[in-house]
């Protein structure tokens, strides 16, 4: 009779996000083995066998960001005026999604694996261009239809408007880790909402 060895005692889920949220917290090179048997209460051997090495866990750490984040995006986007969801969605990031806000300023997970392991890593390049792309395709169904009920200004197209809004979302993100004055990025963040809101036109 074959054997079907011991069952796992602990949720893979539950694993993948403590370590999402180690990876994210630390980086992926200042992260170790060690450190990852540590924190998620495994064996070396355990977390080997069900995951593969620690570059293969990152990978599904941050597979699981994306697409947690993404549906949290869609949920955010999804109806309402678009320019607040917009403005809240950059001055306070985890109000909207699982990014880090200005108590906990560790950045977005994308744009810190984009600054440390790309170029020269490309699984992880292709997780976060799919990422990037899939951001695009959110936003710009949104400002589609801000176009369309006369919200957002139509002087660009709402790819090239989304492309500009992930820069700075990337961008704040960072910058935001190394302690920059919230009141002045939050200024600059209203400036850049105020120049996709269309003009009322006066009565008359």
């Amino acid at each position: 009779m074959a054997r079907t060895g011991r069952p796992r005692s602990y949720d893979e889920q539950e694993v993948i996000e403590r370590a999402c949220n180690l990876f994210w917290s630390r980086g992926y090179h200042a992260t170790s083995v060690q450190d990852l048997v540590d924190d998620l209460a495994l064996q070396r051997a355990s977390l080997y066998n069900a995951f593969g090495d620690k570059h293969s866990l990152y990978l599904r750490a941050l597979s699981h960001y994306v697409r947690e984040n993404l549906e949290k995006l869609k949920t955010a986007l999804r109806s309402g005026p678009v320019l607040p969801a917009l403005r809240r969605l950059l001055t306070n990031p985890a109000s909207v999604t699982g990014v880090s806000g200005r108590h906990q300023p560790r950045g977005c997970l994308v744009g810190n694996t984009t600054a440390e392991l790309v170029p020269g890593d490309d699984a992880a390049q292709a997780l976060v261009a799919a990422a990037y792309d899939g951001f695009i395709d959110v936003v710009s169904d949104a400002l589609r239809r801000g176009q369309a009920n006369g919200e957002v200004v139509t002087t660009a197209t709402p790819e090239a408007q989304a492309l500009l809004l992930q820069i700075v979302f990337q961008g704040s993100s960072l910058v935001a880790r190394v302690g920059i004055d919230r009141r002045r990025l939050d200024q600059s963040i209203d400036a850049l909402i105020d120049s996709l809101r269309q003009p009322e036109v006066p009565p008359g």
